[in-house]
């Protein structure tokens, strides 16, 4: 037995609805988490440079 068109209509918007969650999460694991990375390690590196700096002027 076929579908009925509504029922066509709502297996065409769940696969819509997947396949955008899925593009959604290969873009968020491609762009977004390493330029979230790459943030996150470039500010503990300045931290540590600016530790590194006050203790280096308060032996001084």
């Amino acid at each position: 037995m076929m579908f009925e068109f509504d029922q066509f209509l709502g297996f065409l918007a769940f696969l819509t609805i997947l396949t955008m969650g899925f593009w959604l999460m290969i873009f968020l694991t491609a762009v977004i988490v390493p330029y979230w990375l790459g943030g996150s390690i470039m500010d503990l590196i300045k931290e540590k440079k600016a530790k590194r700096k006050a203790a280096k002027e308060q032996k001084a």
